[in-house]
């Protein structure tokens, strides 16, 4: 049974997927919501946000994740950082799902990777769950109505969290499994409820197309200012560094929160929708993200709450810290209305720095900047993958690492040349400890990041002093209006110097250790601008 609109030339039985039982095409947020309640999949939550859990995983599994090793793809992948699986695993996959498919609901979604339509993909995702449809008809972009009459899928996404799959037969690594067929243009997800792994899917097989047609894909979210795309800004960061929270500010217009490319056209979110961390959401600093959390078709993931009144916990992590809220852009009242933006003016690498070392905001030179990207220095925050119960320093080149299957130089060289070509200052801004390691100091406050953001955004941080930093050459502000002086230099921060040394000169070897990789495909003027 067919239900739902659709190409008629192009539905799942074209594509060789049949014997389903029913198939609900392109349902809107209603019927999804209405679909999932009846098949127990949630909890209406209050404003008719849609509650769900995912089980044991509560995070991306990036190390069940694979690229097939076919000929055309083979020598463009970046295999020490990518899962091959092979051809034959692949298919034997691919029929074992269809096999375990075969008598059972279904929900397709229709919809594009890219709010350029010059660049755009049109991707269809098949799901299993009615809120997996939910989820990621927000986080993509949704096509008009009568679009969909002729929507053609350039890739097709296929989840089945009940599917387990089989190491020796499927030639991966568990019972889940996220497998990425460029030749065949399909992605098969299997074994995990976790709702992330549909978007990042996309977004990695973004990162493999977009590179060849001369634009940079970005792990950021991006703004411009109000009513001047000219000025925009893109904050590239793993999760938990603050992409979306600072991107998230009213004086400026939200482009998106975390996935973009950069052509010669300008910036452009890949996405349609936001995937917010709600722990400890304050509703005073972060009023819209939080108002989101009480809104219709909102998908609350992973959040405890009260069982009479629904009231949710914004503090309770003991399902997981990496609870979440996913809703549409348009959620946002300063979202833009095209999700597009000029060439970046100002571009902002934020690191979650446990050590304790990193200043709160520093400017960089382009040679530096790429130093910085390909580095990719974070710590990974609790519940971002499965395993990590507390801040774990990483290097995660080109902010992103999980979602990059060409070898990292590709994307450098491209940001490289972008920055040369259309300008733009470098920012480092450290939203991690101060005042001491994690155990020992505390959290960046995250007034005083507003307040440097603010300053490099609206040029006036570029007129201030600057100091060298003695073990990392880049430049600190001495003083910034409204933010503490000592924050500014943190040696100063500690109650022991000493220590403080001690410490900043670990974390500089540690750089030097990651990034002598990345030596023998890079240019001088970023080999001199290297540390340690």
């Amino acid at each position: 049974m067919i239900i739902g609109r659709v190409n008629p030339d192009h539905r799942l039985e074209d594509q060789g997927i049949t014997g389903l039982k029913t198939v609900r095409y392109n349902l809107t947020e209603p019927a999804l919501i209405q679909a999932a309640l009846q098949r127990d999949e949630g909890t209406l939550g209050n404003g008719g946000a849609f509650l769900v859990t995912t089980g044991k995983f509560t995070g991306r599994s990036p190390k069940d994740k694979h690229v097939v090793k076919t000929p055309s793809v083979e020598p463009h992948i970046w295999w020490d950082n990518n899962a091959a699986m092979s051809p034959e695993g692949f298919d034997a996959l691919y029929n074992d799902m269809l096999a375990h498919m075969k008598g059972g609901d279904y929900f397709v979604q229709d919809l594009f990777g890219g709010a350029d339509p010059a660049h755009r993909l049109d991707v269809r995702v098949v799901t299993e769950l009615a809120w997996h449809g939910l989820f990621i008809r927000h986080l993509l972009r949704r096509p008009d109505r009568a679009e969909l009459d002729s929507f053609t899928p350039d890739f097709t996404v296929i989840n089945c969290p009940t599917f387990k799959a089989d190491p020796a037969k499927h030639d991966c690594r568990s019972d889940t499994v996220i497998a990425m067929n460029f030749e065949r243009k399909l992605i098969l997800i299997g074994g995990t409820e976790y709702a992330g792994e549909n978007k990042k899917s996309v977004f990695t097989l973004l990162n493999y197309l977009l590179p060849e047609k001369g634009i940079m894909p970005m792990h950021c979210s991006a703004n411009h200012a109000n009513g001047n795309p000219v000025d925009t800004a893109v904050f590239f960061g793993l999760s938990g560094t603050g992409k979306t929270t600072l991107s998230a500010d009213p004086a400026r217009t939200l482009i998106g929160d975390d996935e973009h490319g950069w052509s010669d056209r300008g910036t452009f979110n890949f996405e349609g929708g936001c995937y917010a961390k709600t722990i400890n959401l304050n509703p005073e600093a972060e009023p819209e993200i939080y108002a989101t959390t009480q809104k219709f078709g909102t998908v609350i993931e992973n959040m405890v709450f009260d069982k009479e009144t629904l009231e949710l916990d914004f503090d309770d992590d003991s399902l997981t810290a990496n609870m979440r809220c996913a809703y549409p852009l348009d959620y946002i009242s300063n979202a833009s209305d095209t999700a597009l933006g000029g060439h970046p003016k100002n571009i902002i690498m934020l690191t979650c720095d446990a050590f304790g070392v990193l200043p709160p905001i520093a400017r960089l030179t382009p040679a530096q900047a790429m130093y910085h990207f390909l580095s990719g220095f974070t710590s990974k925050v609790a519940g971002t993958e499965r395993g990590v119960t507390e801040p774990e320093p990483t290097f995660s080149t080109c902010f992103g690492a999980p979602f990059m299957p060409r070898r990292p130089e590709a994307y450098g060289n491209l940001l490289r040349d972008k920055i040369a070509k259309h300008g733009a200052t470098c920012w480092l801004v450290n939203t991690g400890w101060t005042g001491g390691a994690y155990g020992t100091g505390s959290r960046m406050p995250i007034k005083a990041t507003r307040a440097l953001l603010t300053a490099a955004l609206d040029g006036s941080l570029n007129e201030s002093t600057f100091r060298k930093d003695n073990n990392f050459g880049f430049e600190v502000p001495v003083t910034v209006p409204d933010v503490d002086a000592r924050l500014l230099d943190p040696r100063s921060t500690w109650a022991d110097t000493a220590a403080y040394d001690a410490q900043a000169k670990k974390l500089v070897e540690m750089f030097a250790e990651n990034f002598a990789q990345y030596v023998p495909f890079i240019d001088d003027d970023v080999k001199a601008a290297a540390i340690g």
